[in-house]
C-alpha cells in the first residue's frame, strides 16, 4: 500500500510551533495550492490543506517560514476524525517527512533591516572606492602633465 503526496503552495499564515506534553515540537501550517486545470470562469480554484510538521522539521518551519513562503511539501495523508455534539468531523492533513523553502524569505522586518543595511554598506563601499579610484588617476595624471600637444609634431601618416 501507498500512502504519498507530494504539494507545492505558499502559506496562509505564519505557523504555529506548540509542544506535545512530553515535550515533542509539532509546527502547524496551511498551504494554498492552486489545482492544474480552470474552472469555467478561467480562474485556477485553491485548496487550503492542513499540514503537520515534527521534531527538528517543526522547528525550522517555524524558525524559517512566514505567510506567502513558497514550499514544497513531501509527506502522507492522514484523516483524524472527531466528534462533537453528536457529530462526526473529518480532517485530512499531511504529516509532513520534508519541506522544501522554495523562496527567499524577506518577510520578517529584521531580514529586510539587514538586507538595507548590507545594501547601504555596499553603495558607500562602492562610492568610496571610485572616489578613491578617480583620485588616484588625478595624481597620475599631475605626475605626466607636460602640456604635451600632438599637433606639435610632424607624422608621416
Amino acid at each position: 500500500m501507498l500512502n504519498r503526496i507530494v504539494l507545492i503552495g505558499r502559506l496562509t499564515r505564519d505557523p504555529e510551533l506548540r509542544y506535545t506534553s512530553n515535550g515533542t515540537p509539532v509546527c502547524n501550517f496551511t498551504l494554498a495550492v492552486e489545482r492544474n486545470y480552470t474552472n469555467r470562469n478561467g480562474d485556477r480554484d485553491v485548496d487550503f490543506i492542513n499540514i503537520v510538521t515534527w521534531r527538528g522539521l517543526a522547528e525550522n518551519c517555524a524558525r524559517h517560514l512566514g505567510k506567502g513562503r513558497l514550499v514544497g511539501v513531501d509527506g502522507s495523508l492522514q484523516i483524524r476524525k472527531s466528534e462533537n455534539n453528536n457529530r462526526t468531523y473529518i480532517n485530512p492533513e499531511v504529516n509532513a517527512d520534508n519541506v522544501r523553502f522554495l523562496d527567499f524569505g524577506n518577510n520578517s522586518s529584521r531580514s529586510n533591516n539587514q538586507d538595507q543595511n548590507k545594501n547601504d554598506n555596499q553603495q558607500k563601499n562602492n562610492k568610496s572606492a571610485q572616489q578613491n579610484k578617480k583620485q588616484e588617476q588625478d595624481d597620475f595624471d599631475a605626475q605626466f602633465d607636460d602640456n604635451f600637444d600632438a599637433d606639435d609634431f610632424d607624422v608621416p601618416f
